[in-house]
């Protein structure tokens, strides 16, 4: 034994090969946190005074390799200043450059996901064997950062620049396969022959017949590209990626400028150039928030976890309703792995079904996910039946028909007496309450809302509806499902919209006051586009549809008659009751706040529309000129306000839970964080001043609650603040 540690084992064999294996006591998963870090150090200290050693190995005892540095870590840490973060990335390219320096080769025997910080270590040795089936990468842009670690440094001089600033930029995680094919490892193997391929690869460095010195020059000397390829390689891709990445992401293109800065440089002057860069992105705000959405999505996905762990098996399930959301919910369901059958009362209804399953499976197979017997076996996943005969032992039910309480309150009835005892009912609504859909089931404690979201295949949020008699077992059914379907689930309880709508219809109603002020209608869709969201509000209404969100808004305003009750100033209808009443119904019938026409792909392309601007102008008596910033609150104090009140009203149990929804279920732009993390940036005095001024003019959607006026006035906030000089 050459060392020991919580986090890592030194030994040496007989032929002088050493292997320093990770696996962190307790843990999971390997990752680089500090502890680890000063470990890693010490471990390389000891293999220096160790005597007779040929060669070492760097392996993982865990099922992944290393996942990263301790995103944990990281708020805490990144409130420290720019000096401080430059100081902690010099020190780990020492680290990193002692075990590239070292007088005999190298190995990393990549046993599963090698990310981040896992990936540079593996940069740092001389080679690098892959099992199969592991995954190698750098995402550290996904966290409004860039690799810090020697990333930026190492891999463009070994696969090139340019695949380089692809796997960087992209932050993607990259299969052994294309990692072996531009030169990131040096063998791809299967998991039992890791080891015997590491050491080969040691012993014929040792017997000359591989250079490990010329690796190590390669890797430590400038980028060989002249000016006019550097200028072509890097100029091209910063057009590329910041077409990609958008204005409110900016370490994609910073890390193609460090990358850029050190192509000329020797190892340590690049390493000096990547470390500034580094700590430069991680005193920004985008980066504060990304790391939080990390944090909170390992929250949601914990709590996922655990409900899941109760479950009962669910192993075949069935949906009601053929159409597009059933042929979608079945498309997922057999696409993921789980067998369903999918009834309707019209043979037609099951062919649209049936046709959007092939659709989406075909796409799949165009772009290589999926192989054809892959397709036909999830093909014959999906049961279409006109009949209940085969329901005895289906395990999950998804009732997914029109969005019509007597329809569902019919169907659900109909089913339930078809069920096993056990069996688990759900209902995808977005609006209708789950204790008034229970009330006429004979079993309403298995009975809870899965509310998906449109289009299912995209969209990763499903809401599970918790009602007043729903039992902690179907909960736990309905998630579990939602898991084995590759979504997100978000216990959440029962009330009119849920949460997600509920939230949503607010921002609509806020969009509804501006333009019957004179807003023009494109100019806020610009506005909040040029805020994060991925499309403007009467876009996102068209894409909705029209009729939907007049149903949705019944539904509200009938739940929440104070401040949900929509109608205009002037005793007329909104503009979207407008668009309804003369079937302007958005994207379904080609017309609505836009025009629709078909691009050469065939989707949906909007264009201006005077008609549509004449309609909204009925409800208008003068055009007015408002400013961005009047603009972005108007829309976004109703959104945020709604936020916490579901939270006040216990119907969604944590502020990360909240955000999650929001960011997975309607887009909210992922680099604020989401709402309740909005406010907090804005600061919850500032954000209550704010919303009450414009609740003086505008009414009780934007009136702050009690209890934000008194964490406004302790100073409280939704998140904990990691230090005094928190952003």
């Amino acid at each position: 034994m050459i060392y020991q540690g919580n986090a890592i084992t030194v030994v040496q064999r007989d032929d002088g090969i050493a292997t320093l294996t990770f696996d962190a006591q307790g843990e999971s998963v390997n990752t680089l946190s500090s502890k680890t870090i000063e470990e890693f150090e010490a471990a390389l200290a000891a293999l220096d005074q160790a005597a007779g050693v040929k060669g070492l190995v760097i392996a993982s005892a865990k099922d992944a390799f290393i996942v990263g540095a301790d995103i944990t870590e990281f708020h805490g840490m990144f409130t420290r200043d720019e000096a401080f973060l430059v100081d902690m990335n010099t020190r780990v390219h020492r680290i990193f450059n002692t075990l590239e320096d070292l007088p005999y080769p190298s190995v990393a025997a990549i046993n599963g996901l090698a990310l981040g910080g896992g990936c540079e270590i593996t940069l740092a040795c001389d080679f690098r064997v892959m099992s199969d089936n592991a995954k190698l990468g750098l995402p550290e842009t996904k966290l409004g950062i860039l690799p810090g670690w020697g990333g930026c440094v190492r891999l463009p001089r070994l696969i090139g620049a340019d695949n380089a600033i692809e796997w960087i930029a992209g932050g993607s995680e990259n299969r052994a396969d294309d990692a072996l094919k531009v030169g990131a490892v040096d063998a791809v193997v299967s998991g039992d022959a890791l080891m015997n391929a590491a050491v080969d690869l040691l012993t014929r460095a040792n017997a000359g017949e591989l250079d490990h010195r010329a690796r190590r020059r390669l890797k430590q000397s400038p980028l060989m590209l002249n000016a006019i390829e550097q200028m072509m390689v890097f100029e091209t891709a910063k057009g590329y990626v910041a077409g990609k990445a958008g204005p409110h992401y900016p370490a994609p293109i910073e890390a193609i400028k460090v990358i850029q800065k050190g192509a000329g440089e020797e190892r340590e002057r690049a390493q000096a150039i990547e470390a500034k860069a580094f700590a430069k992105l991680a005193k920004t705000d985008v980066c504060y928030h990304l790391v939080g959405l990390f944090l909170n999505d390992q929250l949601v996905k914990k709590k996922g976890k655990q409900y899941a762990m109760q479950a009962a098996a669910v192993n075949k399930t069935a949906v009601l309703g053929a159409g597009i959301m059933g042929g979608g919910i079945a498309y997922q369901s057999a696409y993921k792995g789980t067998p369903i059958l999918m009834k309707d009362i019209k043979e037609e209804a099951l062919q649209l079904g049936l046709k959007e399953a092939r659709k989406l499976l075909g796409k799949q197979l165009e772009r290589g996910r999926l192989s054809n017997e892959q397709v036909a076996e999830a093909l014959c996943n999906i049961r279409p039946t006109l009949s209940y005969g085969d329901f005895g032992d289906v395990d999950l039910v998804v009732e997914a028909v029109v969005e019509n309480p007597k329809v569902k309150e019919a169907v659900l009835a109909e089913v339930e007496g078809l069920l096993d005892d056990n069996a688990t009912l759900t209902s995808n609504t977005s609006t209708i309450s789950i204790d008034r859909l229970a009330a006429n089931l004979k079993r309403p404690e298995n009975f809870c809302g899965m509310h998906f979201f449109n289009p299912v295949h995209r969209m990763p949020l499903v809401e599970v509806i918790r009602g007043e008699k729903t039992s902690d077992a179907a909960v736990a059914a309905t998630v579990a499902y939602a898991r084995q379907m590759g979504k997100t689930p978000i216990v959440v309880n029962d009330c009119p919209g849920f949460l997600v709508n509920r939230v949503l219809f607010p921002y609509f109603g806020g969009f509804s006051q501006l333009v019957e002020q004179g807003a023009d209608f494109e100019r806020v869709d610009k506005v909040m586009e040029g805020f994060g969201w991925p499309m403007g509000p009467a876009y996102l209404l068209d894409v909705v549809g029209m009729d939907t969100a007049v149903h949705a808004q019944s539904v509200m305003a009938e739940g929440f008659p104070d401040r949900m009750a929509q109608e205009a100033r002037n005793g007329g209808k909104t503009a979207i009751q407008r668009m309804y009443d003369e079937d302007r119904l958005g994207q379904k019938n080609g017309k609505g706040f836009y025009r629709y026409e078909e691009d050469k792909k065939g989707k949906p392309k909007k264009v201006s529309d005077e008609q549509a601007h004449a309609l909204v102008d009925e409800g208008v008596d003068t055009r007015r000129e408002f400013s961005d910033d009047e603009i972005v609150a108007r829309m976004m104090v109703p959104l945020c306000m709604e936020a916490v009140r579901c939270l006040e009203d216990g119907i969604v149990a944590t502020p990360a839970e909240a955000d999650m929804a929001l960011i997975y279920g309607i887009g909210f732009p992922p680099f604020r964080g989401g709402a309740l993390r909005y406010i907090d940036a804005l600061g919850v005095e500032a954000f209550v001043s704010q919303a009450e001024a414009l609740a003086d003019e505008l009414g009780p959607l934007y009136r702050p609650t009690e209890r934000l006026r008194d964490m406004a006035a302790k100073g409280e906030r939704f998140y904990p603040a990691t230090s005094e000089s928190d952003h």
